[in-house]
């Protein structure tokens, strides 16, 4: 059976939301409290900083109508501003263990803001390398991310008392699939947004996919992220396209569980280009400072790109709390 992308999508509001993420919100702040004592003042999740770099978004011409929407409507290229990141709440040595982050900034966007505050000031995208999320929903992850914080003792002792005795042999055998999932490098890697956000009236996920031109894997990139890309860079261009995925239908694919993978076809509707360019040197390292001190956040978004289901509207308190805790509002 063809797979029909649809619009009849429905998010699921729960009462208890605005409590939920309200708690939420609280919780990551004094994550972020007492994380910048350490590592100084940063964001809560994805604090390291790996590498900050610019380029151009070329959307594409003669896309099918579903993704044809927003930011994809018509052919137009784009500034964007991208950040490379470690996931976690520290500023671990990048061999170790961990979710990868590859999020940009599509400057110069024309429409409606997602948060409903006037014109969108951007489309911004926060991709990583796993296809689907860990967790069905934000009051999972929360919990989880809260004992992690303190320490893999912490964590090993809430997932005991969350799971029991049976299931947490079965929770830590998946957490160590994702955080060990192999990864050869931003240039290299497809990157995923893992959960929704609208499409005009449609719903979609986003993949982005390098090219094969960026090269080949280089052993011994873990230890160095940001040299790995960096040289990449040096030596000329690299490219990725901006692919959709869209929602067919709740069984298969889900606004509010984020732990299904939609098996839905990609399409690519744009090119991310990043032109040859010294992120080492003094316009590399002020560009840097300049994207680690801006906002780079899911919701700031077109309307007709406004993130969708829990784990998305979890973020919109979080992140907002996080950019007031380092001063970025």
């Amino acid at each position: 059976m063809a797979e029909v992308p649809g619009t009849d999508w429905q998010e699921t509001i729960a009462p208890d939301e605005a409590q939920r993420y309200e708690d939420a919100a609280r919780r990551f702040a004094a994550i972020q409290q007492r994380k910048s004592k350490t590592f100084g003042t940063g964001r809560t999740l994805h604090r390291k900083q790996l590498t900050a770099a610019y380029g151009t978004l070329e959307v594409l011409d003669s896309l099918p109508a579903w993704a044809a929407q927003g930011l994809f409507s018509e052919p137009h290229d784009y500034e964007v501003w991208v950040r490379l990141s470690n996931g976690g709440f520290d500023k671990a040595r990048d061999a170790m263990p961990d979710i990868r982050g590859f999020a940009f900034r599509v400057l110069g966007v024309q429409g409606d803001s997602a948060l409903g505050n006037g014109p969108a000031r951007s489309q911004d995208f926060t991709l990583i390398n796993q296809e689907a999320f860990a967790f069905k929903g934000s009051a999972e992850f929360v919990d989880f991310a809260e004992a992690a914080s303190y320490g893999n003792g912490a964590l090993l002792r809430y997932i005991f008392k969350r799971y029991g005795v049976f299931g947490a042999p079965v929770q830590l055998a998946r957490m160590i699939k994702v955080a060990g999932k192999p990864f050869s490098g931003f240039a290299t890697e497809p990157m995923f947004s893992s959960v929704p956000m609208a499409n005009g009236p449609y719903a979609a996920r986003v993949r982005l996919v390098p090219a094969e031109a960026n090269g080949k894997p280089e052993p011994g990139a873990n230890k160095d992220w940001n040299a790995d890309f960096s040289a990449r860079l040096a030596k000329g261009a690299l490219h990725w396209d901006l692919q959709l995925q869209p929602w067919v239908n709740e069984t298969l694919t889900p606004i509010e569980d984020a732990s299904v993978n939609w098996p839905t076809r990609y399409v690519t509707v744009a090119r991310l280009m990043l032109p040859q360019q010294d992120t080492a040197g003094a316009d590399g390292q002020a560009l840097a400072h300049r994207v680690e001190a801006t906002v780079i956040d899911p919701w700031q978004a077109l309307a007709a790109h406004r993130p969708l289901g829990d784990v998305q509207r979890a973020r919109k308190a979080v992140y907002f709390a996080s950019q007031k805790g380092r001063g970025a509002v």
